[in-house]
Order: structure tokens, then C-alpha cells, then sequence
């Protein structure tokens, strides 16, 4: 197996089908590789390849929680994760699958250029705000890590909006439905606005 490093956030990993043909050159066959093909010999042929590709670190750009449903968050500073639970003093924690809510900037940024310029993170009801990750690309059972100690699985990709919020009325569409994502907390810990978001695995 070979790791390649495309960008600061994205990890390339390619597996060979066939390692009879894997060339003894790291460097041939990357070259190769991003050609599409690779030399067995004096033939060319296509290399397949399974391909996976995931994001491997974020950052919390804002944490937002409420005290009551279907209203805009507060931005803090920082909050706890309790295990199994979600983040303490937060409505939507609890004994269920969506205990933490999460957005991207770029999800934001998307409504922002809509017509809704002063938006700001929270306003969606999303937990926690992040950037640098392409969170709807994410597969459920996907773990993360936050900070130092936290974890969190991810439960749910999207959700369906029974009811209209207000950004919907104002330009007549909501992002959070579509590329919002959900988790539940495996192991506990406290978080900070900056702080790093890793992969550690996928399912």
C-alpha cells in the first residue's frame, strides 16, 4: 500500500490489485499512477486501483449550543463532551443517535452568497463549526478526534427538515439538510474554538 500526500488535508491511498505487478520503484509508479498506467515489462496496460480518499484534519472554526429547539445557538468558547451523552448544557443532547450537530464554514459560506451575508456559525443550530473538511463526504461510522482527548463517531449524513426555518423563507433553501452531519460521543473530553478535528478511521 502507498500513502501520497496530495494536499495539506487530503491523503491519497492506493491499493494494487495485482502485487506481482507492483513496480520497485516508489517513484515510477507514482509517476505512473497519476498517468493512469504503470510499464510491466515493455507493456503498457491500466493499473486498476481502489482508490480512498479522506480528509485527515480540520479545525473547529466555532462551538455553538441552546437551551431550546429550533433556535439559532449561542457561540462558546469552549464546552464538554460527555460520553454517550453530547455536549453538556446543550438541548439535543441525550440518549440518541444525533447528540452532536455539525457544519462547515463552506456550507455557510454557500448561503452567505445567497443573499444572506451576516450569517453567522450557529445560526443553523449546528454544534460545532468547522472548516477544511468536506463533512458530507464523510461516511457514517467514520470516528474523529477533537482536540485532545474527545471522540465522536459520525451517525448520520443530512436530515430531513419537517419544518421550514427562517433562512429557508429568506431565499428558499437551507443547507443543513442537505450537508449537515450528526455524531454521537465515544469518549469524552473538552473542546476549543481552533481546535484540530482528525480522522482516525473509516468504515
Amino acid at each position: 500500500m502507498e500513502t501520497i500526500l496530495l494536499n495539506n488535508s487530503v491523503v491519497l491511498r492506493v491499493f494494487p490489485c495485482n502485487k506481482n505487478n507492483y513496480t520497485s520503484s516508489r517513484r515510477e509508479f507514482i509517476e505512473k499512477q497519476r498517468e493512469g498506467i504503470f510499464m510491466n515489462n515493455i507493456e503498457t496496460k491500466e493499473l486498476p486501483l481502489k482508490v480512498e480518499t479522506k480528509n485527515v484534519i480540520g479545525k473547529v472554526v466555532a462551538i455553538s449550543i441552546s437551551k431550546k429547539k429550533g433556535i439559532p445557538k449561542t457561540n462558546v468558547q469552549s464546552a464538554k463532551l460527555i460520553e454517550n451523552f453530547g455536549i453538556e448544557g446543550d438541548v439535543h443532547a441525550g440518549n440518541w443517535h444525533r447528540q452532536v450537530s455539525f457544519l462547515a464554514l463552506e456550507s455557510i459560506d454557500k448561503m452567505r452568497e445567497k443573499g444572506l451575508p451576516n450569517l453567522r456559525p450557529g445560526a443553523f443550530a449546528e454544534n460545532i463549526t468547522t472548516e477544511f473538511l468536506e463533512l458530507p463526504d464523510l461516511e457514517v461510522g467514520t470516528r474523529m478526534k477533537i482536540g485532545k482527548e474527545a471522540e465522536l463517531e459520525i451517525t448520520q449524513i443530512g436530515k430531513e427538515c419537517h419544518s421550514k426555518c427562517a433562512i429557508f423563507y429568506k431565499v428558499g433553501d437551507c443547507v443543513m439538510p442537505r450537508e449537515g452531519i450528526f455524531a454521537k460521543v465515544v469518549r469524552g473530553g473538552e473542546i476549543f474554538v481552533g481546535d484540530e478535528i482528525k480522522i482516525l478511521s473509516v468504515p
